[in-house]
C-alpha cells in the first residue's frame, strides 16, 4: 500500500524541497538593513569553476573586481536649484549607470543589488541555524553556499516565470501572510505593518512583491514536482528494518511553546501577561490547536513555527522545574503555566519517546521525510533543469552560475537618475523580532 502526505504536510515539506534545491525558503530578506546602516558589506567569495563535463566558459571574476556586496551607489543629491551632478562625467551626460546586470533570466534581470540582498540574507539565516557553531564553522558554512547564490535567483526567477505561465494566483495567501506578520509583531492593523516597512526605508510593494514571489515558488513546487511524490509504506518498513541503530534512543520529548513575554514590562503589567498565559493554557485544554495559538500570541522567536522547538529534549538538558512537568506528560498533553526569567510559559509534548529502540508509529513520519527528502530534492533540480532548456538564459563574465549557463556579454543598465529609478532597494529589514531561546536557559 501507498501511503501519501495530507496536504498540511505538502505545505511543511515543499519549503524543505526548495531550501535543499539552493532555493532561499524566507518570506522575508534578513539582516541587510544592518549593513545598509553601516554602511559596510562582506566580500563575496571568488567565482568557482563550472562543474567538471558543463560549460566552464565563465571567465573568473578578475582579483581587481569589485566585491559583489559593494553597494550600488545612490544617485547624487540634487543641489539646489540644479540636477543631480556625476563629478565623473561632463555635465551634458545623458545618463549614469545605476545598476550593474549580473545575469538575464527571459525578460527579467537580475542586478548585483539583488545578489547583494541574496548573500546578506544567506549570512543571517546561517548565523540563525548554527546558533552554537564557532566562527570557523560559520565560515565554512558561509562559504559553503556562497557559489550557489547566483543559481538560485535564477532558479527562482524561474520558478516565478513559471507560475505566471500557469495563471497561478497568490494574492489572498500574500494577504494572509502580511497578517500572520503583523500578529507576530504585535500590530494593530496591515496599515501599521505598512508604515514600519515604510519606516525602515524598504518600499511596501517591494515587501509584498518579495512575499508574493516566495509563495508562488513555492507554489510551483508544490504543485509541479511535491505533489507527485508518493511515498511506498514498503520503504517505510524497510528502513526502520536497515536502520535501527537510528531509532535506540534515551527518553525524549518533542516540545512546542507558547511564550508571552514580560522583558520590559513593569511589575504593574505583570498579572495581566500572567491571566494572558493562562487565557491561552485554557484555550487549548477547550480544544484549541496549540500550534495556531503559538503562531497568533507567542512572543517567542519559535511562533512562525508553530512553536516547534527543534530536536527532542532527554533529561538532563531542560532546566529542571521544567524538566519535572515535561517528562511526566504523554503525546499532546501541556504544563500548567510556568514563570521564567524570560516570561509566562506554556509547553505542549509533540511526542514522547521511551527509552530503548522507538517502534516504528512514533518514528513512521520521521522516516517519510527522510524519504520524502530523498525523492524530491533531486527531483526538484530536474525540473528546474528543464525550466533552464525551455529559457533564455545569460550570465555577465565575471560572474559564476554553478548550473553552468554560458556567459554572455551584457551590458548595464543606464538611466537618467531622477526620471527612472524607483527607490533603491538597498535594504529589507525582517519585521520578525526575536529573543532567546528559553529551553537552554534556567529559571
Amino acid at each position: 500500500m501507498k501511503k501519501m502526505k495530507t496536504l498540511t504536510d505538502w505545505q511543511k515539506l515543499a519549503w524543505r524541497s526548495i531550501a535543499a534545491a539552493g532555493l532561499c525558503a524566507c518570506l522575508v530578506p534578513a539582516g541587510i538593513a544592518a549593513q545598509a546602516q553601516q554602511g559596510t558589506a562582506p566580500s563575496a567569495a571568488p567565482a568557482q569553476a563550472a562543474p567538471q563535463g558543463e560549460s566552464s566558459s565563465n571567465p573568473q571574476a578578475p582579483s581587481s573586481a569589485p566585491s559583489i556586496m559593494t553597494s550600488v551607489p545612490l544617485p547624487a543629491a540634487t543641489p539646489a536649484g540644479g540636477a543631480p551632478q556625476d563629478p565623473s562625467s561632463s555635465s551634458d551626460s545623458k545618463g549614469t549607470v545605476i545598476e550593474e546586470v549580473v545575469a538575464r533570466v527571459n525578460d527579467d534581470i537580475i542586478t548585483r543589488t539583488d545578489l547583494d540582498q541574496a548573500r546578506a540574507q544567506m549570512v543571517q539565516e546561517t548565523h540563525e541555524d548554527c546558533t552554537g557553531c564557532t566562527d570557523d564553522q560559520l565560515q565554512a558554512a558561509i562559504a559553503q553556499k556562497e557559489p550557489d547564490l547566483l543559481r538560485d535567483l535564477i532558479d527562482q526567477a524561474l520558478l516565478v516565470q513559471r507560475a505566471k505561465d500557469d495563471d497561478i494566483n497568490v494574492e489572498a495567501d500574500v494577504v494572509k501572510k502580511l497578517d500572520d506578520i503583523r500578529q507576530q509583531n504585535h500590530l494593530d492593523s496591515l496599515e501599521e505593518l505598512e508604515q514600519k516597512v515604510d519606516d525602515s526605508g524598504v518600499d511596501f510593494e517591494d515587501y509584498k512583491d518579495h512575499i508574493r514571489k516566495e509563495l508562488l515558488t513555492q507554489q510551483v513546487v508544490r504543485q509541479e514536482v511535491s505533489s507527485h511524490v508518493i511515498i511506498d509504506h514498503a520503504d517505510v518498513v524497510k528502513y526502520y528494518q536497515d536502520h535501527q541503530d537510528e531509532f535506540q534512543r534515551p527518553e525524549q520529548v518533542s516540545l512546542r511553546e507558547i511564550l508571552v513575554s514580560t522583558k520590559d514590562k513593569t511589575p504593574d503589567e505583570i498579572p495581566a501577561l500572567q491571566k494572558k498565559a493562562q487565557g491561552l493554557l485554557d484555550r487549548v485544554r477547550a480544544g484549541d490547536d496549540f500550534a495556531q495559538l503559538a503562531i497568533h500570541f507567542s512572543d517567542g522567536p519559535t511562533a512562525k513555527d508553530g512553536g516547534e522547538l527543534g530536536q527532542p529534549f532527554q533529561r538532563g538538558v531542560l532546566a529542571k522545574p521544567i524538566e519535572d512537568q515535561v517528562f511526566k506528560l504523554d503525546k499532546n498533553q501541556t504544563t500548567e503555566v510556568i514563570q521564567t526569567q524570560e516570561g509566562f510559559l506554556i509547553l505542549e509534548v509533540e511526542q514522547r519517546y521511551e527509552a530503548g529502540l522507538q517502534p516504528l508509529d512514533k518514528v513512521e513520519d520521521e522516516i517519510m521525510d527522510k524519504l520524502f527528502e530523498a525523492k524530491v530534492d533531486p527531483a526538484v533540480r530536474d525540473f528546474l533543469k528543464q525550466l533552464r532548456q525551455d529559457s533564455y538564459v545569460q550570465v555577465k563574465p565575471g560572474y559564476v552560475d554553478t548550473a553552468a549557463v554560458v556567459s554572455t556579454e551584457i551590458q548595464e543598465v543606464s538611466a537618467v537618475p531622477d526620471a527612472s529609478v524607483k527607490k533603491q532597494k538597498m535594504a529589507h529589514k525582517f519585521l520578525i523580532f526575536g529573543h532567546k531561546k528559553y529551553p537552554s536557559q534556567g529559571t
